[in-house]
């Protein structure tokens, strides 16, 4: 599965457009991390656990994005884009593009 942040994938025709796709993770945020966090803040730095917690989340929404995807029988997915919301006590993670088939392009 070919993940693009372009409209296009040089070197390949896009056959057929499949629609709309996404992939969607919500995390919530232990209470430690929440406390550790709130020190952190007072002084400045990275969040390591926050960073971590939040790549994690980016890597699960794009493999649910991927299963989408394949599950409407897509080469790629172009347009991929991440959308983030945070509520109360955690974040929504979101993946979406627009899944399409492709071929290969004659040289």
């Amino acid at each position: 599965m070919i993940l693009s942040t372009m409209n296009d994938l040089p070197g390949y025709e896009i056959t057929e457009v499949l629609g709309e796709v996404f992939g969607v993770t919500v995390r919530s945020r232990n209470v430690g991390a929440q406390l550790g966090a709130g020190f952190k803040s007072l002084v400045g730095g990275e969040l390591r656990g926050m960073t971590k917690m939040l790549s994690e989340s980016r890597i699960h929404a794009q493999d649910r994005l991927t299963e989408a995807a394949q599950a409407k029988g897509a080469d790629a997915v172009l347009a991929m884009r991440f959308d983030a919301s945070e509520f109360q006590a955690g974040q929504e993670i979101c993946a979406y593009g627009t899944a399409v088939k492709i071929r290969r392009l004659e040289r």
